[in-house]
């Protein structure tokens, strides 16, 4: 068994404001997506496809990304997660600060958002969402880092060499499956997809892809962590996490197979 090294989730506090690490976490996850994709962009001499995007598309682009996931991940856990229990109090569904979020809301609120903004700026939706998913696993691996420095979601109950007795699991070893995910859906999908991100022919099949290996990963790994306490299991051995995945995958199939190779491959 391998101690839990106990960080503290808060970095600094100024009397009631805190930055935490999870916070953090995530601020750099979108920095370095931001960083990449326009690094993408101006190497293409500042177009998306064949299409000139102004300066300001892509700090628009990135704001509504964001707080289309943010509302995404709040409403997912809310209607995915524990609905009954909101509907009895459903003040709670604005205290983002107790927690909640799902990563598959998230997901259908930001695409919601993105194509909203291309829309409006006239940009191909299918490139930029290729262009984001590939840098999109640097911050969901970074953000299973905060879940394990907040030892949350943490695996379920072990006597593998490298189970951690989290705080908050009782006194029981247990997977670090924060770290699983970290590897999987981070460092894993990041190199995957950033290795083939000009290889995937006609645009989307790259955001297809990121919907199956990502899917794959969870699916893989809820094997090992601790299914939400509101629901536990869903059908059999299966969790939430696990059916959404599912979804997810056959999602991606489809958008593989109709976004077919019928033209050839552009520069971002």
């Amino acid at each position: 068994m391998i101690a839990y090294p106990h960080i503290d989730p808060e970095i600094v506090r100024i009397g009631p404001l805190a930055l935490r690490w999870y916070g953090l976490m995530y601020l750099l996850g979108f920095g370095a997506s931001y960083l990449l994709v326009g690094k993408r962009i101006s190497g293409s001499g500042g177009r998306v496809g064949g299409t000139a995007v102004p300066a300001e598309f892509l700090s628009s682009f990135y704001t509504w990304l964001i707080l289309g996931l943010v509302i995404g991940a709040r409403l997912g856990y809310v209607l995915f997660y524990d609905l009954m229990e909101y509907l009895r109090h459903p003040a709670e569904i604005f205290a983002v600060w107790h927690g909640g979020m799902s990563f598959h809301g998230g997901l259908i609120g930001a695409v919601a958002a993105g194509i909203l903004c291309c829309r409006r700026f006239g940009v191909d939706p299918w490139r930029m969402a290729d262009l984001v998913t590939a840098t999109a696993p640097i911050g969901l691996g970074l953000g299973r880092l905060g879940n394990f420095i907040n030892g949350e979601l943490f695996g379920r109950v072990t006597d593998v060499p490298w189970a951690m007795v989290f705080p908050a699991g009782g006194p029981l070893p247990r997977h670090p499956s924060q770290l699983y995910e970290f590897l999987l859906e981070g460092v894993a999908l990041f190199s995957l997809l950033w290795f083939l991100r000009d290889r995937m022919g006609r645009p989307g099949r790259s955001t297809a892809l990121f919907l199956v290996l990502y899917g794959s990963f969870r699916i893989f790994v809820e094997f090992f962590r601790q299914p939400d306490p509101q629901l536990g299991f869903i059908a059999g051995p299966f969790t939430m996490g696990q059916l959404l995945s599912t979804a997810m995958i056959a999602a991606g199939v489809v958008l593989f197979v109709l976004r077919r190779n019928r033209r050839a491959n552009r520069p971002v």
